[in-house]
């Protein structure tokens, strides 16, 4: 990794008694912190001399402690600093990351505790900003318990809103727009469909929370380096004014419990005068720590089928005998002919990864507890060894190696996370034993310990010691059901996809998930790391399956194909069945010639809610690929291909909707179209209502 660092004793910063005035590297924008005579610290953020965040309060309150440090603060001192670095992710959406910030450290203390010290720190980027807090080592503090914090976000305005409720135990919401005034949790209709589920205000959001302004400034509030604290989600307070930190507690009320040295994670502001730039922006994960695996060979781009959405379309079962009554008896009991995971399916898989060069297979269902591992609480469920009767271990892994195609592990937890850990080291040597290179985690249902919550301080860490393990063990690991990302890919970049959001599956059983969907998920979701989607879905009516079914992907064909590139993962499932893919051959040429990994990563266009067009470099290569996609409405993309080197031609495929294409009347009509181009060029593609374009460029 190429990296360098310069420090300046002098730079556009004016720090005076009570208040410090910070730009940042290009000057574009302007902080200022400054401390009131009650000991009250507020900060303001400025674009370009336009307000961003108006004065707003900061500060920090300690369950059962005399004095906090929200009010009666003392101003100790204020320290500025340049940083400037470049670095280079193992996978990411650029081979190459700037980090350049100007640096503010505020030494703050309290006198009505003898002095106990903290410092909020500071990095304004050109993007946007990031601060957190942090307690030194110190005599007078050592264990505290986190009761609030009183970071504020406020406008001078009620912005446009892209939220989901605020909730405790899951993000699998689709969004609303509205203004931040108008937000009110049980307007999402998601809201029933959700079996674990915990709302804690009509006026709590999640974040990332996508603003916008009357102006046309666009603001997105989120959070970064989550490792030891619970998730920061937000209040709508002052008629969608101001924003209040939400942290979420566990069943006692406590946030966090900390021992000094310690630090909360970085509040995160990022800014653009254009939709495009919040996309652009790396700040989440420059905020985070440099990697912390020293070889990570391991760790590589993957694409991949799966038995999987056979079960969510009703043609199989996770279960061996399909009966969900709870019994663990395999000996006597006798297999439904409906189970998913055997020996002789998962080799159709086998064969089709291997026929067309994917990576791996995803297995999900071949270990013993299916049969009663929802809802019920339990400590007990899974051991994460033990296969059904009907599915081979070490004859599968051997067959997979013959064809040179990898097993994907399945670790469903059912919730019970106590449970997981004792099991961890047991089923990751497993792995390595039968040569299984990465693992998908899951953690639907209510969590054991009991009392804790999918987004509290204790599952925060645990995500952490799963990541962390994985990576002892050289694998790779895709969590489902956990908190949202935060930019934890760059220190753990073996953490390599989430779900954490309303995936694709939603669209086999349920309500689905609106064509504007994916348009919203990258201004939000996908602002703190990859996610695993699950794109790819040929087969779009689900009446195939169950006659006079009316659910259904909310998509066109091609869209499907254009989400490879508009929703960044290093891990892509081609999700659909191989006897699907093997009616549209041509089209899944798509899938199979898409990049993974990119050299450069271009937003042509962009507007949450409405459309998406990006383009991006696959890394070493010379080849291009670029997705487009819209909401509801039909539109024509605009592509202008100047990011292609000058000076020379290149084919072009086009897999686009055709003319009678529709999301909802039409889904599956298609037009793959082949033309040269060169940098000069700019195409216009038009997109069926919920549909999209693919373009690969060589």
């Amino acid at each position: 990794m190429k990296k360098f660092l310069f420090v300046l004793l002098l730079f556009s910063a004016t720090v005076s008694a009570q208040q410090a005035l910070l730009h940042s590297p290009t000057g574009k924008l302007e902080l200022t912190v400054s401390l009131d005579q009650a000991g009250i610290l507020r900060y303001q953020l400025l674009q370009d001399g336009a307000t961003v965040i108006a004065p707003s309060v900061l500060g920090v309150q300690f369950k059962d402690a005399e004095a906090s440090f929200d009010r009666g603060m003392v101003w100790q001192a204020a320290d500025t600093t340049v940083w400037s670095e470049m670095w280079e992710p193992v996978l990411g959406e650029e081979s190459t990351i700037y980090n350049d910030y100007h640096l503010l450290t505020v030494k703050l203390s309290q006198p009505a505790t003898g002095g106990q010290i903290m410092e909020v720190q500071f990095r304004l980027y050109d993007a946007g900003l990031g601060f957190r807090y942090y307690w030194p080592a110190q005599d007078k503090l050592n264990h505290f318990v986190i009761a609030d914090e009183r970071t504020q976000f406020s406008f001078n305005e009620n912005p446009t809103a892209w939220w989901i409720p605020g909730d405790y135990d899951t993000n699998e919401y689709f969004y609303v727009k509205s203004t931040l005034g108008e937000v009110k949790a049980s307007r999402s209709k998601a809201f029933t469909e959700i079996g674990t589920r915990h709302t804690w205000s009509e006026m709590g959001v999640q974040t990332p929370l996508q603003l916008k302004t009357a102006a046309g400034r666009y603001i997105n509030i989120h959070e970064a380096a989550l490792t030891n604290y619970p998730v920061m989600q937000l209040e709508i307070t002052d008629g969608g004014y101001s924003a209040k930190a939400h942290l979420v507690p566990n069943i006692f009320g406590d946030k966090a419990y900390l021992q000094a040295p310690c630090q909360s994670p970085w509040r995160a502001i990022n800014v653009g005068s254009k939709a495009t730039d919040i996309l652009a922006s790396r700040m989440i994960l420059n905020l985070n720590e440099p990697s912390k695996i020293k070889d990570p060979s391991f760790i590589k781009t993957t694409k991949y089928v799966g038995i999987w959405w056979e079960m969510h379309a009703g043609i199989s079962t996770w279960d061996y005998a399909g009966t969900q009554d709870g019994s663990y008896d395999i000996n006597n009991r006798k297999p439904s002919g409906k189970h998913g995971a055997t020996t002789e399916r998962t080799k159709v898989y086998i064969d089709f990864a291997a026929k067309h060069g994917l990576d791996a297979v995803l297995i999900e269902g071949w270990n013993t507890g299916w049969e009663d591992w929802f809802g019920k609480w339990k400590e007990d469920v899974f051991d994460f060894v033990t296969p059904y009767p009907d599915f081979d271990v070490p004859g599968l892994s051997a067959y997979a190696k013959s064809k040179g195609v990898k097993l994907i592990m399945h670790h469903e937890t059912s919730g019970s996370v106590t449970n997981y850990e004792r099991w961890m080291d047991t089923a990751y040597r497993f792995m390595k034993k039968y040569g299984y290179p990465a693992v998908k985690t899951g953690y639907v249902g209510k969590i054991i310990p009991r009392g804790e919550y999918h987004d509290g301080q204790w599952m925060t860490r645990h995500f952490n010691r799963v990541a962390e393990k994985t990576a002892a063990y050289g694998l790779m690991v895709n969590m489902h059901e956990s908190h949202r990302p935060t930019g934890l890919n760059r220190t753990w970049p073996n953490w390599i996809a989430s779900e954490a959001a309303r995936g694709n599956e939603f669209n086999a059983w349920s309500s689905g998930n609106p064509p504007e969907h994916e348009t919203i998920l990258p201004f939000t979701r996908l602002m703190g790391g990859a996610m695993d989607y699950t794109p790819g879905i040929f087969e779009i009516k689900m009446s195939t399956y169950k006659p006079g079914a009316t659910e259904q992907v909310h998509t066109t064909l091609a869209k499907q194909l254009a989400l490879y590139v508009t929703m960044y993962s290093p891990l892509q499932m081609a999700a659909d069945l191989p006897e699907n893919y093997n009616k549209h051959l041509d089209a899944f040429q798509f899938i199979k010639d898409v990049a993974l990994d990119w050299d450069e990563t271009y937003y042509l266009e962009a507007e949450p809610g409405d459309y998406l067009t990006i383009a991006r470099k696959a890394k070493g290569i010379n080849e291009w690929f670029v997705g487009a996609i819209t909401d509801e409405n039909s539109r024509t993309a605009t592509i202008d291909l100047s990011f292609l080197p000058a000076g020379k031609t290149y084919t072009l495929m086009l897999y686009r909707d055709a003319v009678d294409a529709h999301w909802e009347k039409n889904p599956m009509a298609y037009t793959i179209e082949k033309t040269q181009v060169n940098s000069g060029d700019k195409i216009t593609v038009a997109l069926a209502a919920g549909g999209g374009a693919a373009i690969s460029i060589k």
